[in-house]
């Protein structure tokens, strides 16, 4: 099922359509979507090296896009579908906490967990429920999601032969690898925050 996934996302990167779907679960994953874009972007770069900056763009617009739709479920929407969301993730007795550590720290705490495989929509929904100043969460989110993405984007495109080679003689192992570090990174956040 792996191996079909993966050809899938290879196979996509040919297709006309294949930015907007990585622009849809990119801006998704900014607001509720569990399953990061790295998912869809890495494969696609693979299969298209000379694409991999354009790809890396897409997903850095569409995920500030997603976070303002995250921003906006924490300021307006906090009481049902946000506080469901980070409950969901195991965050909601830790809110308050996180508030006023926003009220000190706000910019580091986006710049710093946007690059981080902590899920981004945790960040997005709190600046929105702590009334976080929103042109600078924009530009804060833009630095720190482009710096994500156009790093997979240069690494890919420099070294995409030799990964798409390393991964697809070993996909089990490295798909292991990733959800090892998007699992470490949301424990970590759990005990971190």
């Amino acid at each position: 099922m792996l191996r079909k996934l993966y050809d899938w996302c290879i196979g996509a990167a040919g297709k006309r359509r294949a930015a907007w779907a990585l622009g849809a679960v990119s801006f998704a994953e900014s607001s509720f979507f569990p399953i990061p874009p790295d998912t869809m972007l890495i494969p696609m770069a693979l299969a298209r090296p000379d694409k991999a900056y354009y790809y890396a763009a897409v997903c850095t617009v569409a995920s500030v896009f997603g976070g303002m739709l995250g921003y906006a479920i924490g300021a307006y929407l906090y009481d049902s579908v946000g506080l469901w969301l980070i409950s969901l993730y195991g965050y909601g007795d830790k809110v308050e906490a996180f508030r006023e550590a926003y009220a000190r720290w706000g910019s580091w705490i986006i710049l710093i967990k946007g690059v981080t495989p902590i899920p981004y929509k945790i960040v997005t929904i709190t600046s929105g429920f702590a009334g976080y100043n929103f042109p600078l969460f924009v530009l804060l989110s833009c630095i720190t999601r482009g710096a994500r993405f156009f790093l997979s984007a240069f690494l890919l495109d420099r070294y995409g032969p030799q990964a798409r080679a390393a991964i697809e003689k070993r996909l089990g192992f490295w798909f292991t690898v990733f959800l090892v570090v998007l699992i470490g990174g949301i424990v970590a956040a759990l005990y971190v925050m």
